[in-house]
């Protein structure tokens, strides 16, 4: 599945509801605290609920306590089982809010000291009474109403009986409802965890994360590395360090029973104890290093290849972390890249992200101030975040936009309109010339 739109209300700074639709690349221009990273954490706390959590302060402090989040994905799965062990597709299953597309709410109530989403898909779904709650029976309940409706159908496979229902019906009465979805039913269904599990993984790279020099990471960024390494063998490490537990135990016993014949008296005054290295002396038994051809370790390197390699890190670990589920598109959601780096690093990095978005079951999402960056990027990928007469947040995309952008940042941000031109004048009333010029142009 592929993003195609998200829908905000009540969350932070977005108290009326708000939508932003995302291509293969979309880039967030505003001004500072405008809202840009608010969309990247929302699309965080969506995805990544478990790991990132919502609080309290999270909703806007004029719009009450709930918090919304709904995203639109698109590209979905031609087959998908639900339950029952049967394959079915979310159309037959009347789970699409408009053609090829999913639309899942998330509910969150930020009045709760524990906040669990309550998760919706938002669809066409039958609404006659009768029919409008199959998704929620059982077999046996499903078998019951095709038995007491005289249905000619098969009696097992909880999707073909559902189709065949709804085929007897004569009136469906479809309409826009909200099926809720987060809790399991009796049987166990998880129509839910079955259709997250198609969603994109969501990886997130702020670019306030630790970027001065007396920071770990930044010091040497491979020392994540060993990190991430150590917590994925933990249960081999917990092992080990039984299996050492249990051999100098038994050592240490057989020392005290040896001593016992020497000494009985000293024996019994010692007692055998054992203590097992922290996680992170762990990390410091191990190390890698990324040398370059010069013999300088990348710990010495400036801060901007630091960060560079912090980049290579974050993609790499969001492909990991891919690679280890069923899950096939990655959307890679990027915070002012450009922070701390050369105009021409700069360059290599937005090459990068383009060809990235370029690739298959990939995404990127990208915030940033750069007149540079924004200016190499395609019009139709720029949303423009403002504040109306209100000061409510608005977004804008379209080639209206331009101008707004350019007044923002500086530069225009379509490299086919750009005029690159050095005017070299001989005083400050040449200046003043050019200008008036400009402006009749």
């Amino acid at each position: 599945m592929r993003l195609k739109s998200i829908h905000l209300s009540n969350f932070r700074c977005y108290r009326e509801p708000i939508s932003i639709d995302f291509g293969n690349i979309t880039t967030l221009i505003g001004k500072n605290d405008i809202g840009k990273s608010t969309i990247l954490e929302a699309l965080e706390i969506f995805f990544n609920n478990e790991i990132v959590k919502i609080d309290s302060s999270d909703a806007n402090i004029h719009g009450g306590k709930e918090v919304i989040i709904e995203c639109d994905f698109c590209e979905l799965p031609n087959s998908i089982i639900l339950d029952s062990g049967e394959s079915t597709n979310l159309e037959e299953e009347y789970l699409v809010y408009a053609e090829d597309t999913i639309r899942i709410k998330k509910v969150y109530d930020c009045s709760k000291n524990k906040i669990t989403p309550i998760v919706y898909i938002v669809a066409n779904h039958p609404t006659a009474k009768g029919i409008n709650d199959l998704l929620s029976l059982k077999e046996k309940d499903l078998q019951k109403i095709i038995k007491d409706s005289n249905i000619e159908a098969p009696l097992k496979g909880n999707p073909k009986m559902r189709k065949a229902i709804w085929a007897a019906s004569d009136n469906l009465q479809l309409s826009l409802s909200e099926i809720e979805v987060s809790k399991a039913k009796e049987e166990g269904k998880e129509i839910w965890s079955k259709i997250e599990s198609y969603l994109p993984t969501y990886a997130l790279f702020q670019s306030d994360r630790s970027s001065q020099d007396s920071d770990t990471e930044v010091q040497n960024p491979m020392k994540v590395a060993i990190q991430e390494a150590i917590s994925e063998v933990q249960n081999e490490i917990i092992e080990i360090q039984k299996k050492v537990q249990e051999k100098a135990l038994n050592i240490a016993t057989q020392t005290q029973k040896a001593l016992k014949e020497i000494d009985e008296n000293l024996a019994n005054q010692l007692t055998p104890k054992f203590s097992a290295p922290s996680s992170t002396k762990w990390n410091s038994l191990f190390s890698i290093a990324m040398d370059t051809d010069e013999g300088i370790s990348l710990n010495k390197r400036g801060s901007g290849v630091r960060r560079m390699i912090l980049v290579g890190f974050f993609k790499a670990e969001a492909e990991r972390k891919a690679s280890r589920s069923n899950k096939k598109d990655i959307i890679y959601a990027i915070e002012e890249p450009e922070t701390a780096q050369h105009p021409n690093n700069q360059k290599i990095l937005i090459n990068s992200f383009m060809g990235l978005s370029e690739t298959p079951h990939c995404q990127v999402l990208l915030t940033t101030h750069s007149p540079s960056l924004a200016q190499e990027l395609p019009t139709q990928s720029l949303r423009f975040i403002n504040r109306d007469e209100k000061g409510i947040p608005v977004i804008y995309e379209g080639e209206g936009i331009i101008k707004d952008i350019v007044e923002t940042l500086g530069i225009q941000p379509n490299p086919e309109n750009q005029i690159k031109v050095v005017l070299c004048l001989e005083g400050p009333t040449d200046v003043i010339a050019f200008y008036s010029f400009s402006r009749c142009l």
